[in-house]
């Protein structure tokens, strides 16, 4: 083989290596990513404000200085996330320099609607996730 074939074969696989190796590591942050918001779900059916005001991103937190106020605004505004029937997640994107993290779930209301939540999720300087944001999407009315 050719040094500059031989090259060309060495730097392919090192990075069809890193890729791999990059593959984990995003699926682990959708998992991660996955879990805070499940926290926060879980929280929120239990009153607990303590706890679901900690997974707010520190943007949030500026803007919602203290936890009665932060669950005073899910509780008005986004009540499929604060009472959900039931929910799933859907698909997930991590930002191209690992800074963040989008997430879509479906979630069905306290009235029986449904709606798409994407939240947005930042990457704090421990490496793990906060919620840095939602936009709640209701879904079409099914045709008949």
């Amino acid at each position: 083989m050719a040094p500059r074939a031989h090259m060309i074969s060495v730097l392919a696989a090192c990075l069809a290596a890193f890729a791999l190796t990059l593959a984990p590591a995003r699926a682990n942050d959708a998992a991660a990513g996955r879990a805070v918001i499940e926290s926060q779900i879980e929280a929120f059916l239990s009153d607990d404000m303590s706890t679901a005001y900690s997974f707010a991103a520190p943007n949030i937190k500026k803007m919602y200085p203290d936890e009665n106020r932060f669950f005073d605004m899910v509780k008005r505004g986004y009540a499929p996330v604060y009472r959900p029937g039931n929910y799933a997640f859907g698909r997930s994107k991590v930002a191209p320099d690992g800074s963040g993290l989008f997430q879509e779930v479906l979630i069905q209301g306290p009235n029986g609607r449904d709606w798409t939540a994407l939240y947005s999720l930042e990457r704090q300087p421990d490496g793990s996730f906060k919620i840095n944001g939602v936009q709640m999407i209701k879904a079409a009315a099914p045709q008949t």
